[in-house]
């Protein structure tokens, strides 16, 4: 799409993200996150308006942040705690944040707002970069559904309330790996289209990306909750440490 950018997402969204982007996942990615962080530092990529950095640190751990949108960033500051957590803006395929950390996070599918490859693998490359020798890089997206798609796009109801409705249009091109969705939000208040531009890749796609960063796979979950990560999972939770030497 056209002018869109690395913040041009937080600049159609930051208003009403928390309102209409509630995975319903949030204590279980924190209760994980948490426990496979060790006490440790932390870094997210894409921190937003914080769902999970603040619940991380409030119990206790030193967590800071990047995102390409200072409208983003505005929300998290304007929430308790949220003025004490470092962040810099950035893009997080390239941007350098000082020191390394324990843990690494990109979570909600957020790698695949980057509408390249060559990104994705760049942003796996700078991760590995701020990881400490032992630390890991976690990240959480769908698997890939292409099978909702009839003749390279779709249209579905997003959301349904008595005030409104959201519909999904969105065309896929299954050479490039890319969807271009339009949000259409229809209200009392009036009508609002958000755009949003998406690669997607398969978790084995994924698993190069980190080979390629120096990183190898060490967990794969079907959830937050350590389910099996099977031929029926709609998403996966990855960690990725740096390679053993033999």
């Amino acid at each position: 799409m056209k002018g869109y950018g690395p913040a041009t997402f937080g600049k159609l969204n930051a208003d009403d993200y928390d309102a209409l982007h509630d995975p319903g996942t949030t204590d279980e990615a924190v209760a994980l996150l948490a426990d496979l962080a060790k006490g440790g530092s932390v870094l997210e990529l894409a921190i937003g308006t914080g769902r999970v950095a603040l619940p991380l640190a409030a119990r206790g751990l030193a967590v800071q942040g990047l995102d390409a949108s200072p409208d983003m960033v505005a929300k998290l500051r304007e929430k308790p705690g949220g003025a004490d957590i470092p962040v810099v803006i950035g893009d997080m395929a390239n941007m350098t944040v000082d020191g390394k950390f324990d843990l690494i996070f990109l979570i909600f599918n957020t790698l695949f707002n980057l509408t390249s490859q060559e990104a994705q693998v760049r942003c796996f490359k700078n991760a590995a970069a701020h990881l400490t020798d032992d630390g890991i890089f976690v990240v959480e997206m769908f698997v890939p559904d292409v099978t909702q798609f009839h003749n390279h796009q779709n249209v579905r109801t997003a959301r349904l309330s008595e005030t409104g409705v959201t519909l999904e249009a969105s065309l896929h091109d299954p050479v490039t790996q890319r969807i271009d969705f339009q949000y259409i939000r229809m209200t009392d208040k009036g009508t609002k289209i958000v755009p949003l531009p998406m690669r997607y890749a398969w978790p084995q796609e994924i698993d190069l990306m980190a080979q390629l960063a120096g990183l190898d796979l060490k967990n794969r979950w079907g959830g937050w909750q350590r389910e099996r990560f099977n031929a029926d999972s709609k998403m996966h939770v990855s960690v990725y440490g740096h390679r053993s030497t033999p």
